[in-house]
């Protein structure tokens, strides 16, 4: 695409980033296959950069594959490589950064990103990391104009894994884990614009990682209100829950509501939950085990988003039970399914989802019995799920598009591309 200029209209030429965009759990890849068809819709280029697991994009998005060694994979998480899948240096480091107890993939993943554009610095007007922050983007940061997304500060995920460990030892493992944290925190605070999901995640991204609040600008994301809808046809399934659970962490509060759903079967409850994500062996699966729940807790990985808006209208309630959020897609794609919503006052929650008894059922996080409370009340009340459920799509559609986003990113990319130094970097790479 030919280079934008001064021209405040023109359309851009980006290079997105992110070291891994799983396409149908977890945000990052939600957020990247939706934010970049969103531009592209608005007249922009964008060629994707990634590692695996590689986003599933619009056809009019290309993705530049950045393979890494993959450790990580859903079939063998932690594998060590074989020697014949080095091939370059950038490949050892991950795996002595590995070697080391520590989570290796920003720092790889940026050090390979700089690596390939450094040699196209002249095909982009700007590069967009989406929450890699590895040293290699602040390196890339000095020769092309560049924004970041960081959506929270994961410091509060290091601080959940910790206070969960059962043991010292275990402890000081998930903290050498999280090393990556220091590294994206000294990145973050030198790139001249953070974006941000929520307010609540700028004060607390500015609180744990040091990031100037001058730096920092607010541009929640979307939802696909046409994809996302109540469906004519489709039938309640009485007592049937449904949450997400991309990973099973700490964070996203699933035993909680696992927990809970214990307490409300011994109660003579008769629900059962759809739980959005791969079964995998861990604490949830313990819980599942030691409370005999198998057989009322299903399981579905890998579908089409269709198929997760029709689980969204069988489903009598949604259930958001994380100890914290940065904002919550799965919050908004259920309320937007017109389905009632329980959730947490973990993080963003509240500014996202609004009151509690008009557009969801509030309860506290990390509090199993309040979880089931607020379930009970809400399963016992009808006229009140209708009414929140109605109103709850209502302050999604109001509020959060993809095109929104969109729309609000590229202001951003704009008042960047302004700077006197972005100038100066557009002008040496042949942009203006």
């Amino acid at each position: 695409m030919p280079p934008a200029g001064h021209d405040p209209h023109a359309p851009l030429s980006l290079a997105y980033l992110t070291y891994r965009g799983k396409p149908h759990v977890g945000g990052q890849g939600i957020y990247t296959r939706h934010l970049t068809k969103a531009l592209v819709d608005l007249g922009h280029h964008v060629e994707v950069f990634a590692g695996q697991p590689y986003p599933v994009l619009d056809e009019r998005v290309p993705l530049t594959k950045l393979p890494s060694l993959d450790i990580f994979n859903d079939q063998y998480p932690g594998r060590f490589p074989a020697y014949w899948e080095f091939k370059s240096r950038y490949d050892l480091l991950e795996a002595a950064v590995f070697c080391t107890g520590q989570f290796p993939e920003p720092l790889a993943f940026s050090a390979r990103v700089d690596a390939h554009l450094s040699k196209r610095l002249g095909e982009f007007d700007l590069v967009h990391d989406n929450q890699s922050l590895g040293y290699g983007i602040a390196k890339l940061e000095e020769k092309i104009p560049l924004i970041v997304t960081l959506h929270h500060p994961i410091t509060r995920d290091r601080a959940l894994e910790i206070e969960a460990a059962p043991n010292w030892f275990k402890k000081r493992a998930v903290g050498r884990w999280y090393s990556f944290v220091r590294m994206q925190g000294k990145v973050a605070s030198r790139v001249p614009r953070v974006v941000v999901v929520s307010e609540n995640s700028i004060n607390d991204i500015h609180t744990d990682m040091g990031v100037p609040m001058e730096n920092m600008r607010l541009v929640p994301v979307g939802v696909d209100p046409e994809l996302f809808r109540p469906l004519d046809g489709v039938e309640h399934i009485p007592g049937r829950l449904i949450t997400t659970a991309s990973a099973d962490v700490a964070i996203k509060g699933l035993a909680y509501l696992i927990e809970a759903m214990a307490k409300l079967r011994a109660d003579g409850a008769d629900i059962t939950l759809t739980v959005i994500g791969r079964a995998k062996p861990g604490k949830s699966m313990d819980l599942i085990e030691q409370y005999g729940l198998a057989d009322h807790i299903e399981f579905v990985s890998g579908v089409p988003d269709e198929r997760i808006v029709e689980l969204y209208s069988q489903a009598e309630l949604a259930v958001v039970p994380s100890l914290y959020e940065g904002f919550s897609l799965p919050a908004i794609e259920a309320m937007c399914s017109g389905t009632p919503l329980v959730a947490t006052d973990g993080g963003a929650l509240p500014e996202v989802t609004g009151q509690d008894g008009e557009t969801v059922f509030r309860c506290r996080k990390g509090d199993a019995d309040d979880l089931a409370a607020t379930i009970r009340r809400a399963l016992d009340n009808p006229d009140a799920r209708a009414r929140v459920g109605e109103a709850g799509r209502q302050r999604v559609l109001e509020r959060w598009t993809w095109r929104r986003c969109a729309e609000l990113t590229v202001e951003q990319y704009r008042e960047v591309l302004a700077m006197p130094q972005n100038i100066q970097k557009l002008a040496a790479n042949g942009r203006i």
